[in-house]
């Protein structure tokens, strides 16, 4: 079904698209006066735009120091366009219907539809509730914790206001912070409360609002979804592997975890697995990482979250329909087999394609900042690109140091790692329903491997 506006129709991923694209240009133009800067002067409109984009999108990638540049009210504007895009602007536009008492019409609710990854309308509008009082709950919790350490370290004015700024920022899966100078959250590297706080809004914002529903209504395992089985299992799988690949790579490096007390790089270690794949926020020096740390980053920020969630990349359910369908084919089955669960060839192939753009894109970006970028070295292009894919949000230091073509290139990139390969994934799959059994060419053999 099309949406009509005037005399034009869109479909429901173009209207995603468009709205996306007006939220961000509105924080654009709101961080571009001079009242968003501290020296009063306007920061330009390519850098408000390659902010306010990075904010939408849940990035984390910055031009100018978030914690030193921006005023107040460029900090409000910041964490508000933050809770916006993760959340999506329609779940925002669903909380102030249901608030003004308004009913949500059908058209909505097919927007909705397409936004939170649902193959059903039905209990659109439940689920989107869930999402919003989940939401404010978790981020609430996560700013209470964090009270207790930036309250006592900046007083309870800017304590709270720092608390309830990251929590949401984590929450998110942004990885913007306020600590300043470009230092990130290195201060807290073996602290614990900001370390597991941090840590948990991450990891809760990055499983997906399917799977927290999911867990919320069936306390039985047993009786979990296939799809909330999958995440979690790839989710695990991950931080497992980004944890123990990075205690291995990085525990005698003196620049990053080598100086740490025991502890101190478990936690390390632990911060950097989490982080790496959705959120962007940093407690060891990225640049001072050897370069198999980066290339394992690199891998995991190409995957990064989980569908319906606040994450960007391929996702994990893809990864985990791809890694499944490779074992079934070793194990010389013909379907994709998982928990005694047979995945249709569709979302196969849906899984598949996602994972091809987001290969395609990195690539093509990558090789596009190697002609602006003449400064910057082929890895530092490769991480920022694929950040930037992955709305990470993490870099080696070049950020900052990009051309103003580079700057819009990654905007670019940005803007399609947050909304294409979902946009993309469910155009491709009612295109295929719309072409089922219309036309089928006799069958051919290629030599495959």
């Amino acid at each position: 079904m099309k949406e009509k506006l005037g005399q034009l129709h869109f479909e429901p991923t173009q209207i995603l698209v468009m709205g996306f694209a007006v939220v961000i240009l509105i924080g654009a133009i709101l961080l571009n006066l001079p009242i968003a800067s501290q020296d009063g002067s306007s920061v330009g409109f390519i850098n408000a735009l390659f902010t306010a984009t990075s904010a939408v999108c849940v990035t984390g990638l910055i031009v100018v120091d978030t914690g030193t540049y921006w005023t107040v009210f460029g900090k409000t504007v910041i964490v508000i366009l933050i809770q916006v895009g993760g959340l999506g602007f329609m779940t925002m536009a669903t909380m102030f219907a249901i608030l003004l008492g308004k009913k949500i019409s059908l058209k909505e609710r097919l927007i909705m539809q397409e936004a939170l990854n649902q193959y059903s309308l039905e209990g659109i509008v439940r689920f989107t509730k869930y999402i919003i009082i989940g939401t404010f709950m978790i981020e609430g919790l996560g700013a209470f914790f964090l009270s207790f350490r930036f309250v006592p370290e900046y007083g309870w004015v800017k304590g709270i206001a720092y608390s309830i700024f990251h929590a949401i920022s984590a929450f998110c899966n942004a990885g913007f912070d306020l600590i300043g100078e470009g230092k990130g959250l290195t201060p807290y590297v073996a602290d614990p409360i900001v370390n597991l706080t941090i840590g948990f809004l991450v990891i809760v914002g990055g499983i997906g609002f399917s799977v927290m529903v999911d867990l919320m209504n069936n306390k039985n395992l047993k009786r979990l979804s296939l799809h909330t089985k999958m995440v979690l299992f790839i989710t695990i799988l991950l931080l497992l592997i980004g944890f123990g690949g990075f205690l291995v790579l990085e525990w005698n490096n003196p620049e990053t975890l080598g100086e740490l007390s025991v502890g101190g790089k478990l936690l390390g270690g632990f911060f950097q697995s989490m982080t790496t794949r959705t959120a962007g926020f940093n407690t060891i020096a990225l640049d001072a990482m050897t370069n198999a740390s980066k290339l394992l980053t690199i891998a995991l920020m190409y995957i990064g979250g989980s569908p319906a969630s606040t994450a960007g990349g391929i996702k994990t359910a893809t990864l985990g329909v791809i890694l499944f369908t490779v074992i079934s084919v070793i194990r010389g089955k013909e379907d994709t087999e998982l928990f005694h669960r047979r995945i249709p060839r569709d979302i196969v192939n849906r899984a598949i394609t996602v994972a091809v753009i987001g290969i395609t894109l990195i690539i093509i970006i990558t090789m596009v900042l190697t002609i602006t970028e003449t400064g910057a070295s082929f890895l530092d292009v490769l991480f920022e690109a694929t950040s930037a894919f992955g709305t990470v949000g993490l870099s080696l230091g070049i950020t900052s140091e990009l051309t103003t073509l580079g700057r819009m290139v990654i905007i670019f990139m940005m803007f399609a790692g947050r909304v294409g390969p979902l946009t993309i994934a469910y155009a491709l799959a009612r295109q295929q329903r719309k072409n089922k059994g219309i036309i089928k060419y006799p069958e051919g053999k290629i030599i495959v491997g």
